[in-house]
């Protein structure tokens, strides 16, 4: 190690207790509660990846019935990540708002996903986020772009579906009343949250070229976090995915591009995917099913396309197309000219 990382090591061993001291002078004592564990939970320290037990302890001073408290917790977390410029930090920020959104009670979850109202689309602001200590932070910047806009996503996605993604145990048990439920669904309805779930896909799918940093703990657990978001969502795009199988023989030319065109980005996704959670998904004919569905509608989309008709006037050679289920594939049909007069 270089004496300039030493010496940047100590620096931030340094700022963490100068913080704990100064989290400690609340006259509030659950508010400097709250400030001490989301502290040791985002050290600057890389390899000292926050543990089960500092989550946990931030995540039990963040309940309570007061919408203080929830509230107190989620400002606090969202200071630090917006005032520090460590990826490190940064990283443990949203490491901890993420487990917020996948183990945090529902008072915390509600305190976070309100944020978007408050500072636009991309919320965490951390689209220009760069930390040019040194290499490594380089990269771990590049970390923390694409984990904000992966969180971002995943609330967007809750927030359509009217549900978060990862269901409490009272909440599975109703898992297959709602896939039932999907029949009295629009196919708009269906499509628009299909277009949102593969948003989320995609933005996965858009991880940092540093892959290597996965042999980092902290890394390692946020992929690991990210992981059980994909596998949340593949389950949502597949419930989806088979009802529109079903009605696909109603679907309009319009509803058939669209369906096709999002299965389409999906299978663009697979490849990234599959490199960056190392095949440990299963998949269990989830991406068969994508394709078998994509091919139908394709299908589908060049029966009906062959139906349009070339239709001829009698008086000029102005085209226009018809679906006449009555007429065969390619039949010309005269059309009487319209008569102004008559209104014909």
């Amino acid at each position: 190690m270089s004496q300039r990382k030493r010496v940047r090591n100590f620096a931030n061993k340094l700022k963490d207790k100068a913080s704990l001291f100064a989290a400690t002078l609340s006259f509030n004592r659950h508010v400097s509660s709250i400030h001490v564990h989301v502290i040791r939970a985002t050290t600057h320290t890389l390899a000292a990846t926050p543990s089960e037990s500092t989550i946990a302890a931030v995540l039990n001073v963040g309940r309570g019935q007061h919408q203080q408290f929830p509230r107190a917790c989620i400002d606090a977390l969202m200071e630090r990540l917006h005032r520090t410029r460590n990826a490190t930090v940064a990283m443990k920020c949203l490491f901890t708002l993420h487990n917020v959104v996948v183990k945090g009670p529902i008072t915390l979850k509600d305190q976070l996903s309100y944020y978007p109202s408050y500072g636009g689309h991309n919320f965490l602001n951390l689209s220009t986020f760069r930390d040019d200590s040194d290499v490594e932070s380089v990269e771990l910047g590049s970390w923390v772009r694409w984990y904000a806009v992966v969180i971002e996503q995943c609330l967007t996605v809750s927030r359509i579906l009217g549900y978060y993604l990862h269901l409490s145990l009272n909440e599975q048990d109703h898992t297959q009343e709602r896939k039932a439920s999907f029949f009295r669904l629009s196919n708009a309805d269906l499509l628009y949250k299909i277009e949102a779930l593969i948003l989320f896909v995609e933005q996965v799918s858009r991880v940092p070229e540093s892959l290597h940093l996965q042999r980092k703990d902290l890394v390692y657990e946020v992929v690991k976090l990210v992981r059980e978001d994909y596998r949340s969502v593949q389950r949502e795009i597949l419930f989806r995915v088979q009802e529109l199988g079903k009605r696909i023989e109603n679907l309009d030319v319009g509803e058939l591009n669209e369906l096709v065109g999002y299965l389409q980005r999906l299978e663009e996704s697979k490849e990234k995917l599959v490199v960056l959670f190392v095949n440990k998904i299963k998949y269990n004919g989830f991406w068969d099913l994508v394709k078998e569905i994509k091919m139908k509608g394709l299908d589908m989309k060049k029966e009906i396309e062959e139906k349009w008709l070339t239709v001829v006037t009698s008086k000029n050679t102005e085209l226009t197309r018809s679906t006449n289920p009555f007429l065969e594939p390619g039949q010309i049909v005269l059309v009487p000219p319209l008569s102004f007069a008559t209104g014909r």
